[in-house]
């Protein structure tokens, strides 16, 4: 018993790595470790140095080694396999069909060599349409070499979709071209190009691709109606300071029209009141109609939270009626900002302003965010147009509104495709429903009088 104990013992004290063992393995793994980072710096520098020098060489091999498709690297694979088969069992036939393969892979190759001095340009004009209405590309392709140009497919990516042409023989000077005709019946932004033409063998092996021309966006604006200007509410003067007093330097002169109870005797127009005396019906007196050049900073807001629609319809409802707003601003050449989602631009042009229309989509941003990075953009805004959904809550619409100083004019818009018109209260906040584009102009006159 005892010398079997003392075997155990001495088999235990065994398997215990000795002191000086450990020392010694942990030397040369140390050593190991720093003799491996020394030759990967020497190595990255050794590449520093000859990259350079390499890359003509390196760059075509790159390029060909890329243009093989799946099947000529099968072709490849299948040959290596066979000549191994054949040196092995010492067989002629394997390694005569490995020779083939490859033979037949150089050959798809050298075909696809060489340049072609293609001439290719995509013309799109214009790149703003109104969602529903046509676009069009023209694409043209001119020979500018000294050799003919056997066929060729062109590649052209429409948005999702792709366009493909078959490129005819072009002789040195000829010209080739193709209308394309884009549909628009939703409103985004199609990116169009670049266009692309593709050189293979007849057997698929390789297949080479070169791209001649840059990718153009094609803005799909949502559809407006014209609706009446909203500038009313907190105006400021041409230096920007907020007043309510208003002057005849703040008054320019519009129009004329009939006299109604309460219009100032001093607008009268009496020369042209001349001309309808004596008329059986309607006043006989006509004044000066003004209008107020003060400028207003109006901001438009769409909500692009998806949890704020019922339908899909109900978003690009909101899209349309913040857009025709925004026109209205541009076209009374008043302060604008517009805020969609993950887009916000201030003061914009005219174009500018609808693309950020065309871009907004249901990203998940609330419109309390959007408000309170417009505010912070727009500090001395006057008047603020939200487009929200049916299901966003009364509780949002408060909150984003709180972003903007208590003076601000604030009309909520809640949209659902075929809801009855109507206007309600919220605060100082003006919430108006809408169910159709067509009656935006009729319930933003009612919002504006109350």
């Amino acid at each position: 018993m005892a010398r079997k104990g003392t075997h155990r013992a001495n088999r235990e004290a065994g398997r215990m790595p000795r002191p000086e063992t450990r020392r010694l393995r942990g030397i040369r793994l140390d050593g190991l470790t720093a003799r491996l980072d020394k030759a990967h710096v020497w190595l990255a520098d050794v590449w520093d140095a000859v990259a350079p020098k390499v890359a003509p060489v390196s760059a075509p091999v790159v390029a060909v080694l890329r243009s093989i498709t799946p099947i000529g690297w099968t072709v490849l694979v299948i040959s290596a396999l066979a000549w191994l088969v054949g040196w092995a069992l010492g067989w002629a036939e394997p390694r005569y069909l490995a020779a083939f393969g490859l033979l037949l892979v150089v050959l798809s190759g050298l075909l696809t060599l060489g340049r072609m001095k293609l001439n290719v340009a995509l013309d799109l004009h214009p790149q703003r349409v109104i969602v529903g209405s046509g676009a069009a590309a023209r694409v043209s392709v001119v020979n500018d070499g000294g050799r003919p140009v056997l066929p060729l497919d062109l590649d052209l990516p429409v948005g999702q979709n792709s366009a493909r042409f078959h490129l005819p023989t072009l002789s040195a000077g000829d010209r080739y071209d193709e209308p394309v005709i884009i549909p628009t019946h939703r409103r985004g932004v199609i990116t169009v190009g670049p266009l692309s033409t593709g050189r293979g063998d007849p057997f698929g092996l390789v297949s080479r691709r070169v791209t001649w021309t840059e990718p153009i966006e094609l803005f799909v604006h949502p559809k407006t109606v014209p609706v009446e200007p909203v500038g009313s509410g907190l105006l400021r003067d041409l230096e920007g300071h907020s007043t309510n007093d208003v002057s005849m330097t703040d008054l320019a002169f519009h129009t004329l029209r009939e006299y109604a109870p309460g219009d100032d005797r001093r607008y009268i127009h009496w020369r042209s009141s001349a001309k309808l005396a004596g008329r059986p019906t309607g006043s006989p007196f006509l004044v000066r109609q003004f209008l107020d050049t003060r400028r207003s900073h109006i901001a438009v807001i769409v909500d692009c939270d998806r949890m704020a629609y019922a339908a899909a319809d109900d978003f690009e409802l909101a899209v349309s009626a913040g857009a025709s707003v925004a026109v209205r601003a541009v076209r009374d050449q008043m302060d604008l900002s517009v805020a969609a989602g993950r887009f916000a631009v201030v003061d914009p042009d005219p174009p500018m302003a609808l693309d950020v229309f065309s871009r907004a989509e249901l990203d998940g941003v609330t419109l309390a965010d959007s408000a309170r990075e417009l505010a912070k953009l727009s500090p001395d805004v006057s008047v603020v147009v939200m487009a929200t959904g049916s299901l966003g809550e009364l509780g949002g619409i408060r909150h984003a509104a709180s972003h903007f100083p208590p003076q601000v004019n604030v009309i909520a818009l809640q949209v659902e495709e075929g809801a009855t018109a109507g206007m309600a209260s919220l605060g100082s906040i003006t919430i108006l429903t809408l169910g159709r584009l067509a009656e935006l102009p009729i319930i933003l006159a009612g919002g504006r009088s109350r």
